[in-house]
């Protein structure tokens, strides 16, 4: 779906640049921005989350020790 949206120059400006020294495209760029404010998280960003976790539970070897 295509939205239109009216940006000060200024903000244009720093879209444009910011989305530049990421190498991205604007839209790309407005689409993360939007993404961030609304909490969504990259799948890949969130296994890679939900892996560090799992990292610091206990190995079932050590469940069988203690319990």
């Amino acid at each position: 779906m295509a939205v239109s949206v009216r940006l000060d120059p200024l903000m244009e400006k720093e879209v444009e640049l910011s989305a530049k020294r990421q190498g991205i495209t604007k839209s790309q760029f407005i689409i993360a921005a939007l993404e961030r404010a609304l909490g969504r998280k990259d799948p890949y960003k969130l296994l890679l989350e939900v892996k560090g976790e799992t990292a610091l539970l206990p190995q079932a070897t050590q469940w069988q020790e203690t319990y």
